[in-house]
């Protein structure tokens, strides 16, 4: 397995180096992406417009030779219009299915806030279960299946807000934040002529993908780093900041994206600083705070924090002794 763990890495790192020539800066947000398509999970990108997400999300698919779709959300966006719809063919004299844009292998959900509740759970049930039912019908979606959701922080009117029930079906969710000035003039540099993406190649398949998919649930954890992660988990669960902790759910996530984060790291093991990084990631947005925290002024990334420097962290005991 390592010999194949490091076969698979170069072409990550591959990958990895295609997003930052057409995103730059960005590194961090490029390997968290990779966590979450290796863990068969899904990323909650929240945003202001112009940074890149749109130009992520394509590179990504493009650099491991994937399908790319994306659903532009609105308030007039019906779930037929997400997951397809049978259309009679007079012709034929029966009903034949069109599929809609979550028949993909990346897609790019925009705005995810903007539309209604209804659509917003057509999403997320596929999501969910990898399959959507029409007419009764259930079809299975491709593999590999990935989803980066959109939404702008700043802009509340005519918006949905995912509940909280919902934005616990992400795996990570993560900001990209403005670039700074040296790689903004960079970024003019590059874009003055041609766009970088023009010349993007792809540096992995889809098979590829998916035997990577099957190596990161072979990565090795041990059982004192899965009592870490159960630690942080039922910490949020006693802090007096927090009117609701994280779920069992929430659990599996960190554990399964420390697993991925070691896959891309070269390492076919976990250890602690894995969970300690990826942590806030995963937590944050899976914790409700008490109105006397927002009051306060505490966010769920402080809360976590917190929690994460009061917890102990597991050691080996030959090198404590």
């Amino acid at each position: 397995m390592i010999q194949q763990t490091k076969i698979y890495n170069e072409k990550i790192e591959r990958v990895i180096e295609n997003i930052n020539k057409v995103i730059i800066g960005k590194e961090e947000v490029a390997s968290l992406s990779l966590v979450a398509l290796l863990t068969d999970g899904h990323v909650l990108l929240e945003d202001v417009p112009g940074v890149g997400k749109t130009m992520l999300v394509r590179t990504l698919a493009k650099s491991v030779n994937c399908d790319f779709t994306r659903i532009q959300f609105t308030p007039d966006l019906l779930p037929s219009d997400v997951t397809g719809v049978s259309i009679y063919n007079p012709k034929e004299l029966q009903f034949e299915f069109r599929s809609g844009p979550i028949f993909g292998n990346i897609i790019l959900a925009d705005e995810i806030n903007r539309t209604s509740p209804k659509t917003q759970s057509a999403l997320l049930e596929a999501m969910e279960e990898k399959s959507v039912t029409v007419d009764g019908t259930t079809k299975q979606l491709q593999n590999p299946f990935f989803v980066m959701a959109t939404q702008n922080p700043i802009e509340y009117e005519g918006t949905y807000p995912l509940p909280e029930a919902q934005l616990d079906r992400f795996l990570l969710k993560l900001k990209m934040g403005y670039p700074t000035f040296g790689e903004e003039l960079e970024m003019l540099h590059r874009t003055s002529s041609t766009h970088p993406i023009d010349a993007i190649e792809s540096v992995m398949s889809q098979a590829e993908v998916l035997q990577a998919q099957e190596e990161v649930k072979q990565v090795y954890i041990d059982h004192s780093v899965k009592q870490y992660i159960i630690n942080l988990v039922t910490r949020t669960r006693e802090n007096s900041s927090i009117y609701l902790g994280v779920s069992p759910r929430g659990s599996i996530a960190l554990m399964k994206a420390a697993m991925a984060y070691a896959y891309i790291s070269d390492r076919d093991y976990v250890i602690p600083d894995d969970v300690k990084y990826l942590a806030p990631f995963v937590l944050s947005h899976r914790i409700i705070l008490t109105s006397e925290a927002r009051y306060e002024g505490i966010t769920s990334e402080d809360a976590i924090a917190s929690i994460i420097k009061s917890t102990h962290v597991p050691i080996r005991k030959d090198t404590a002794e």
